[in-house]
């Protein structure tokens, strides 16, 4: 019955190495990522608080469009009139992201550089830019403001972030091009598995293939083979997923992206038959330095915060070089934002090297181990 209870645990603990991790977090944390990120964009802007100082000669029109951006359905300003020398102590207060001073002709005021700022500065260039117009729509047809409010309100069709290729861009993508990273270093725990398979010290079945006539080359080809096809195809379904089911854009050629995860998958999987291979730790430790390599290159590469790979990139950018999961994530972004053939060249180059080195090093710690008897 003790036998039986080892056995079944270590099925389920082959079941989270190989399964889980590789394929079925990846698909929950882009699912998590998706109802946090997935509709951003089409968020509404917020109140944003205005101050008004009206001078003696006070723009009426202006002072009505204003009064019916407010009262409009969209509520784009909150306004409140002060005297100047309240309104500037508001303003270093940040109570207000600006102040209007409507005279003769209106003017404002900010403290800052953010999106409200911007609104507001829109909100003053399309009154002088049209204001014939509104002055028209005030005398003739002061029914017709709230249309004209509704005009300027409607920033979203006005503004649209391209990259230089004219692609437009997704202040998100960078998470899932992250999480497509760490689902690549994921298939070391696939090739820390295979190696309890190969390794004739660390498990029973390992010790029975390995007195086998079977070369041990061939042996570990083979092995090697099978992992990188069985986690390409997890980092496929995870491809698949993000652009059927969750419907994420990918604006660039996809068989450069199927090449770069499939270098991707055959670097986490070579990692971690090196590091399952190296030493005589326990499973669990291996597991640990797995996950600590893997999650740490992520963290770097931008996958919990989106300045981290900046601040990375400019303060260490050595760092970010070598980490397999920011160059993945390069890549990505070359192929679907940048359109930068010379930095994905240099990507590629990278994780191609990176690649050849990892899987080198784990033949070599597995091909020269000997044993006295098995």
């Amino acid at each position: 019955m003790l036998h039986l209870m080892k056995y079944h645990l270590i099925v389920k603990i082959k079941c989270m190495d190989v399964v889980f991790w590789p394929l079925v977090f990846p698909l929950i944390l882009a699912t998590l990522f998706y109802v946090a990120f997935g509709n951003i964009e089409e968020a509404d802007f917020e109140t944003v608080q205005t101050i008004v100082v009206e001078e003696a000669d006070a723009d009426p029109v202006f002072l009505e469009l204003l009064e019916a951006m407010e009262q409009g359905e969209g509520r784009f300003v909150e306004i409140r009139k002060m005297s100047e020398e309240k309104a500037r102590r508001a303003l270093d207060e940040k109570q207000a992201s600006g102040i209007y001073f409507v005279g003769e002709t209106p003017a404002l005021t900010v403290a800052g550089s953010g999106i409200s700022e911007s609104i507001l500065q829109s909100i003053l260039e399309s009154y002088q830019n049209g204001k014939q117009t509104f002055q028209f729509v005030a005398e003739k047809h002061p029914e017709g403001m709230q249309k004209a409010m509704e005009q300027i309100g409607d920033y979203e069709e006005l503004v649209e972030q391209v990259t230089l290729g004219g692609r437009t861009t997704n202040g998100n993508a960078q998470f899932f091009y992250a999480l497509i990273a760490m689902a690549c270093l994921y298939g070391a725990f696939i090739g820390m598995d295979a190696v309890f398979t190969i390794q004739a010290n660390l498990t029973t079945l390992a010790a029975r293939r390995c007195v086998t006539p079977t070369h041990k080359l061939k042996l570990i080809l083979s092995e090697m083979l099978s992992c990188f096809l069985l986690h390409y195809l997890n980092v496929l379904i995870l491809l698949a997923y993000l652009r059927f089911v969750l419907k994420q854009e990918f604006y660039g050629q996809m068989p450069r992206m199927l090449l770069v995860t499939l270098i991707g998958s055959m670097i986490g999987v070579s990692m971690g038959i090196s590091v399952g291979s190296f030493g005589k730790m326990k499973e669990g430790v291996k597991v640990g330095i797995l996950l600590a390599i893997s999650m740490t290159g992520s963290f770097l590469a931008g996958l919990m915060s989106a300045d981290m790979k900046y601040l990375v990139d400019q303060n260490a950018p050595l760092v970010n070089r070598i980490n397999p999961a920011a160059v993945i994530t390069d890549a990505l972004y070359c192929i679907n934002v940048y359109d930068d053939p010379v930095r994905f060249g240099r990507c590629l180059a990278t994780l191609a090297v990176t690649c050849a080195v990892l899987t080198l090093a784990s033949f070599l710690l597995i091909r020269r181990e000997r044993y006295d008897s098995i």
